[in-house]
């Protein structure tokens, strides 16, 4: 019985070994910053282990097992939240917002209003969300230099040609920066109105829109249907459903 308890107790320490986690990669999961503001909040000081300041980047944790703190009070790592919404128009990004508009988050449960969007959709825009807890999804979806692939389709007032497209595609200057599409054709169009597709890799403060009034043209509707791999599809607007682990996968191993 005793040589019994002696492997139990040894196989339950291996196991806690295998899932011990750097200290910055800890502070990350529970949401409190990147891996990257994490190792400035330790190097500062505001960092305990088990009532231990710790300024060592590298220290290893056991989430389980030992006590973590930032400016004294307990960090916990929080279930990890994946979603995807169909953001319907007339509602705003934010958790709050000072005009009293709708919010996003008024159509998802209560118990999962930590979540916060990955970039944002304009007020009167719709379509593909993603809304996490996790600072690091975040980060690798929206951050420039991972250059994530948006697709969109825009309504427009008016006629838009395949020259106007190409010049999308070069590239334009406007607002003091330059605003690219990586692909642009049209769905269907005329004279009074024109519906196009375009794919986006930066995701800049409404730059679809930016690049019609460039044009002298106004975007009516606007959607966005994909986010890397992942399609709007029969996502009912205002609706919303969690990632699978494959399209999680999918979207960070793209990266």
């Amino acid at each position: 019985m005793l040589d019994r308890r002696i492997l139990i107790r040894t196989l339950h320490s291996a196991l806690r070994i295998l899932f011990v986690v750097r200290l910055q990669k800890y502070l990350a999961d529970a949401g409190v910053a990147s891996r990257r503001a994490a190792e400035l909040i330790i190097l500062e000081g505001r960092v305990a282990v088990n009532g231990q300041v710790v300024r060592l980047l590298g220290t290893k944790v056991d989430p389980e097992g030992d006590k973590v703190t930032l400016d004294n009070l307990p960090v916990y790592v929080q279930k990890k939240i994946y979603l995807a919404l169909n953001k319907p128009i007339k509602c705003v990004c934010s958790h709050k917002d000072e005009l009293g508009r709708p919010t996003i988050y008024e159509l998802l449960p209560k118990e999962w209003q930590m979540v916060s969007s990955v970039g944002r959709l304009d007020f009167n825009s719709e379509g593909l969300i993603f809304l996490t807890n996790d600072g690091e999804f975040s980060l690798r979806l929206t951050h420039p230099r991972y250059g994530v692939v948006k697709k969109y389709i825009a309504t427009i007032e008016g006629e838009v040609t395949r020259e106007m497209l190409g010049r999308f595609v070069q590239g334009i200057f406007t607002g003091g920066e330059k605003l690219k599409a990586l692909s642009a054709h049209i769905v269907s169009g005329s004279r009074a109105r024109s519906v196009v597709e375009l794919e986006l890799g930066e995701g800049k403060n409404r730059e679809v829109r930016r690049l019609f009034e460039s044009q002298n043209l106004t975007v009516k509707k606007l959607q966005r249907t994909q986010i890397g791999k992942i399609k709007l599809g029969e996502l009912k607007l205002g609706k919303w459903r969690t990632l699978t682990p494959a399209e999680i996968k999918t979207l960070v191993s793209d990266l």
